[in-house]
């Protein structure tokens, strides 16, 4: 009986891409793409993000750095 269950899907495997196909092709002439312009714009405000992110957290890492290995000198001694 296993057999037969995997026959069948086997048998239906091109159909059901090519129907997978089909269906990604149709969906995607529907996606409303972006303009270059918007595509410029939009990368520039992710890397300002990004470098933004970085240098808040290089600033709060340095200070909790300088906080822990104060705290450690001040238990050590």
């Amino acid at each position: 009986m296993e057999n037969a269950n995997f026959l069948e899907e086997v048998k239906a495997w091109p159909t059901r891409t090519r129907d997978y196909v089909n269906e990604l092709k149709l969906e995607m002439r529907r996606v409303s793409w972006p303009s270059r312009k918007q595509v410029e714009s939009t990368t520039v405000v992710v890397i300002f993000t990004v470098f933004a992110f970085a240098a808040f957290f290089a600033v709060v890492d340095a200070i909790l750095n300088g906080s822990v290995t104060r705290l450690y000198k001040a238990l050590t001694h």
